[in-house]
């Protein structure tokens, strides 16, 4: 008995040695996952958004993301249900339809998402991507301050130090692109730094009240990652469409809706319709420090990039506001404190209610923007997968 029950220990360590194996490997395949898409997207866009000739209609692009994004998760449902598809559309006309309510509370992200996806490439087509990438951070200081108004929630010291140290990089990031204004201007190039300006921190603010919002209305909900995209898609294409017909209508009425797409600005659809979906697969292998390191490290990609790529030209000032605002990204990912327990007993149960609540938490909070990440905003997803 006593041989058998060493043995058993010695196989239970060994399985668990090698597990916590993967989870190490599956937390840095996560990271650089959350890279790559962050620096990528933010840097493909602004590519496609400088080049000579024709330029293709942003709101199509936004449009056709939706679309491929909505058909992925169809197929994907398509596949959890064994290639039934009776049982696919029963169940989809009962989450989508019968379920109306449900999906009707996602109308109102759904519109400020639409709005959020075309303000970046509006600013992501005025903004240097590095300028962009550092200003975009905003968002998580939105997010944190709806969070205290909306959802009551408190946050630590170090978290409110975090925010002030965001505004402030940011604020010097600002001063110094001030002087690059001009200059610009006096280039004869079609930018507009302002119309930049204006539309990040527009896109900022509603980033952090959609997120907020979102959690704030669908908590408890037990609706699939798939499921969730499908009913944001479906409003996000109508809405897509609407924006479309209202500013370009008419240019692609006479052009074509796919007037301009070349393969890189496909490349840039897959992305925003992909990316999305995929960090949402990954980021249960990541804690919010592994997240917070790969907004920062994502800045610093973009910023060498952008030297490569664009001729951007990093001084004293911009280095200064980029080191502070990555700086506040990684203490405001830092877990806050653990209250101590008076007792063993007491620890054990606080540590098992921590446990519960981490886990219900994951999943809402994958409903959150990727403040994550810092790059172009996909609607809200969960992290579960299964129905």
């Amino acid at each position: 008995m006593a041989a058998a029950s060493v043995s058993q220990a010695v196989e239970e360590k060994g399985v668990s040695r090698g597990q916590s194996e993967v989870n190490r490997k599956l937390k840095y395949i996560s990271l650089a996952v959350l890279v790559v898409q962050n620096a990528s997207l933010i840097l493909s866009i602004r590519y496609v958004r400088t080049l000579p000739g024709d330029r293709f209609f942003t709101t199509s692009a936004v449009v056709m993301a939706e679309v491929l994004k909505v058909l992925t998760c169809l197929l994907i449902i398509l596949l959890q249900k064994r290639c039934n598809v009776k049982q696919t559309v029963l169940f989809l006309v009962d989450s989508v339809v019968f379920q109306y309510k449900d999906t009707l509370k996602l109308a109102v992200p759904s519109l400020i998402y639409t709005l959020q996806n075309n303000l970046q490439y509006v600013a992501i087509s005025n903004l240097p991507a590095a300028t962009f990438q550092v200003t975009y951070q905003l968002k998580i200081l939105t997010t944190a301050l709806f969070s205290v108004l909306m959802l009551r929630k408190s946050l630590s010291k170090v978290q409110w130090v975090s925010l002030l140290l965001l505004f402030a990089g940011v604020a010097v990031v600002q001063v110094q692109q001030e002087g690059k204004k001009e200059a610009s201007v006096l280039d004869g190039t079609n930018q507009n730094y302002t119309v930049g300006l204006v539309a990040v921190v527009i896109s900022c603010l509603s980033s952090g009240f959609a997120g907020v919002y979102f959690e704030k209305i669908l908590k408890g909900s037990s609706a699939s990652v798939w499921v969730r995209n499908v009913q944001l898609g479906v409003f996000g294409m109508a809405l897509g469409m609407l924006g479309m017909w209202w500013n370009d209508g008419a240019a692609i009425a006479e052009r074509g809706f796919l007037f301009g797409y070349t393969g890189m600005v496909w490349c840039v659809i897959f992305n925003q319709a992909f990316g999305g979906l995929l960090v949402a697969v990954v980021v249960k292998y990541a804690d919010n420090i592994l997240k917070g390191f790969a907004t920062s490290f994502s800045i610093i990609v973009s910023t060498v990039m952008s030297i490569y790529l664009f001729g951007f030209h990093v001084d004293l000032l911009f280095t200064a506001g980029a080191g502070l605002v990555i700086g506040a990204v990684y203490m405001y990912s830092l877990p806050k404190a653990a209250p101590s327990s008076s007792s063993s007993s007491s620890s054990s149960s606080s540590s098992s209610s921590a446990s519960s609540a981490t886990n219900g938490g994951v999943e809402m909070e994958a409903f959150l923007p990727k403040a994550k990440e810092g790059g172009l905003e996909s609607p809200p997803v969960a992290v579960s997968i299964t129905d």
